[in-house]
């Protein structure tokens, strides 16, 4: 699974199926044109056929409940009578319902998984204080509604597919989350607005991330937390030193499998907390 991710590494329209009983998977690759479908075909084999928009949806087991510190559980079930049994089992969690879409992050994947539990700590840091977040890139719109139930005041969400912000719009309204601004934007177009905010979350794809920090980099305000993800660990450092040219450094390098997150900000704000942290008391 992860060779197939790492081959089609920055091309969103990649759904990657694990096939009932979890000894093989299936590879889809959604192209525009016959021509491009093709063209993948004459590489690595396979078929082609065209599909209706409807048939964008795989059908395929939902993926595991996640639990996150012991903040959230996050499920794809969205029955009202199973979410009542896993509230009742889960009394001190949060329960945040996801169904898998073509949109990505039900919570499942290494990056987003990790990103969470990340978050749930910066909520946790913030308690005391009024801040705001910002999901670049938010698929299914998770971890912009989790931002809400942690405490943030001021959440923006935004993704450049129509059908991603179609799905979080759906889970707002599933999960009883409200005043989520969500924004059909392409990030690398994205005017942020003047004062940045506090949390800044992209989870988006190395080659995304590379081109995007100048634009990160300008969203996220002093004394901000940056969380990305969606990094193969063999492109870990381009994108790192990227992200320093443009005064941004990580103090947190998680790695799951082939997958990195990290929590850093800027660079500046880092290295006067550290120097906060060694002056004599």
């Amino acid at each position: 699974m992860d060779a197939w991710e790492e081959r089609f590494a920055g091309n969103p329209n990649l759904v990657i199926e694990m096939i009932k009983g979890g000894k093989s998977i299936r590879v889809r690759l959604f192209c525009e044109t016959a021509a491009q479908a093709d063209a993948v075909v004459a590489q690595f084999g396979g078929s082609v056929r065209k599909v209706s928009q409807t048939d964008w949806t795989p059908a395929v087991a939902p993926p595991r409940a996640v639990k996150v510190r012991d903040a959230f559980l996050v499920t794809s079930e969205t029955r009202q009578a199973e979410l009542k049994k896993i509230k009742q089992a889960n009394p001190k969690r949060e329960i945040i319902t996801i169904p898998p879409e073509m949109a990505f992050g039900t919570g499942d994947h290494a990056t987003t998984s990790t990103v969470l539990r990340m978050l749930v700590d910066i909520g946790r840091e913030r308690r005391s204080s009024t801040w705001s977040a910002a999901d670049l890139g938010c698929g299914t719109g998770l971890l912009a509604i989790a931002a809400k139930k942690l405490g943030a005041s001021d959440v923006f969400a935004c993704d450049y597919d129509p059908f991603s912000v179609a799905a979080t719009e759906r889970n707002l309204t599933r999960n009883e989350v409200s005043e989520i601004s969500v924004r059909e934007q392409d990030v690398l177009k994205w005017k942020p607005r003047k004062k940045g905010y506090d949390v800044v979350l992209a989870n988006l794809f190395s080659t995304v991330l590379i081109e995007a920090w100048p634009v990160i980099a300008q969203s996220l305000g002093k004394n901000g937390d940056l969380l990305v993800s969606g990094i193969l660990a063999d492109q870990a450092w381009e994108v790192f030193k990227a992200a320093a040219s443009n005064g941004l450094g990580f103090t947190q390098v998680i790695r799951k499998g082939k997958w990195v997150s990290a929590r850093g900000g800027h660079l500046q704000d880092l290295i006067a907390a550290q120097a906060d942290l060694a002056a004599p008391i």
